[in-house]
């Protein structure tokens, strides 16, 4: 966010007081929308995103700098946080825990966002109940070379999976190229037994259209298609929910849709300048998802009937880790995007004879969760490259290491 010497201002909210500094600091240069225009764009929309994000533990996703660099992630609350914001404490499986911020109003909105939030990223769990789910979460996320008609057919395969088990799905944009649909159910399942029903769904999807929908978990064996990531429901994860604003140059928003909207809209449509009108107009197509709790049970009698998903095969040198199957070779470990980008086009102009042969799904560029922010990998898939002409693993172009000077239980922590 670029410098300003605005005054700080004072909102009322809910009976208690928010200050917004930097009110007029600019956070997205092309529609020029201020810190400010962010609090009420949320404030507008405030009944649907605190249906979505409101009584949840969250993730806070700081943008201190503008939606141009980097944004770090913040699990525990700060310690100056006031009154208004709860907190509930989560443990994870590594032995750590962290107190999060619980929002539960407008005053609430308002302040993330003045942290320098745009998306809200809450657990699907609830404050009171931190080790039971009440949402399961569809995320389709399409590999490169993948269309919008296809994201809308694998949508409505996954609508007829769910009803199929006795449940309902709510559809959302993502806020970037794919859709969300959520899922609410009774908080009477742990988080492993949401993921096995999320990983089931994801696998019966593909079963009902191999080719356009895919429930493999590694990035290079997927191809051209949708990834249903079953493991959005892990303990750790968390996803922008609804009327979040997502950090992409036209302020676009991750939008509840109804089903019958699914195959006309694109989510270009939905920014911070449109939705506000459209929640006005047309209220919050998810008004109704608490009232539609359903069970598990479905999912998982169809998981016994599937049997176990197919492993990865384990390398031979004794460390245990997962084989690809596919022939790839790592170009660079960057700090930023850009720079993945960049070390990507010094790759393709030493290998230029090879460009013609890799499909899009080939280049994998992975956002990698670090200790506090992301990194990223990039890696070429040589699948469609004949044998003889693949080059060999050659010394990265960029090799960041996201946990240099951190120290680790048990020695350093390999990436």
């Amino acid at each position: 966010m670029s410098p300003s010497k605005t005054p700080a201002k004072i909102l009322t909210l809910d009976g208690a007081e928010v200050r917004i500094s930097s009110p007029d600091k600019v956070v997205f240069p092309e529609p020029g929308l201020t810190k400010l225009d962010l609090v009420n764009y949320y404030l507008a929309v405030a009944d649907g995103a605190l249906r979505g994000a409101g009584g949840r533990p969250m993730v806070l996703k700081r943008f201190p700098k503008g939606i141009g660099s980097e944004p770090f992630f913040q699990k525990r609350v700060p310690e100056n946080h006031p009154a208004f914001i709860d907190t509930a404490t989560l443990h994870y499986a590594s032995g750590t825990s962290a107190e999060e911020a619980v929002i539960r109003d407008a005053a609430g909105l308002a302040w993330v966002v003045n942290l320098g939030c745009l998306d809200l990223n809450p657990h699907p769990v609830r404050a009171e109940d931190l080790e039971h789910p009440d949402e399961l979460r569809v995320d389709l996320d399409p590999m490169p070379g993948v269309g919008w008609s296809q994201i809308v057919d694998v949508a409505y395969v996954a609508q007829d999976v769910l009803r199929d088990v006795g449940l309902s799905g709510w559809p959302k944009t993502s806020g970037s190229r794919g859709l969300h649909i959520l899922v609410r159910i009774a908080p009477e399942w742990t988080y492993q037994d949401v993921r096995l029903a999320a990983e089931t769904l994801a696998r019966e999807v593909e079963n009902r259209v191999p080719g356009l929908a895919t429930a493999r978990w590694w990035k290079e064996e997927r191809g051209e298609s949708v990834f249903v990531d079953f493991n959005q429901n892990a303990k750790d994860r968390t996803v922008a929910s609804a009327y979040s604003v997502r950090p992409l140059p036209d302020a676009r928003v991750s939008t509840p849709l109804t089903w019958d909207e699914v195959r006309t809209i694109r989510p270009e449509q939905f920014t911070v300048g449109t939705v506000p009108g459209r929640f006005a107009a047309m209220g919050d197509p998810h008004a109704g998802i608490d009232d539609a709790v359903g069970s598990l049970a479905g999912l998982l009698t169809l998981a016994r009937e599937l049997g176990p998903a197919e492993k990865a095969p384990r390398g031979g040198d004794g460390s245990g880790r997962r084989q690809s199957v596919m022939p790839l070779i790592e170009v660079a470990r960057t700090r930023t995007k850009p720079e993945a980008a960049a070390a990507f086009e010094v790759w393709k102009s030493r290998h230029a004879d090879l460009l013609p042969a890799l499909h899009p799904a080939d280049v994998l560029v992975d956002g990698m969760r670090g200790s506090s922010s992301l990194w990223y990998r990039v890696r070429v898939n040589l699948q469609h490259v004949p044998e003889a002409q693949r080059p060999p693993q050659e010394d990265l172009i960029a090799d960041y290491d996201p946990w240099a000077g951190r120290e680790w239980p048990g020695g350093p922590r390999a990436v």
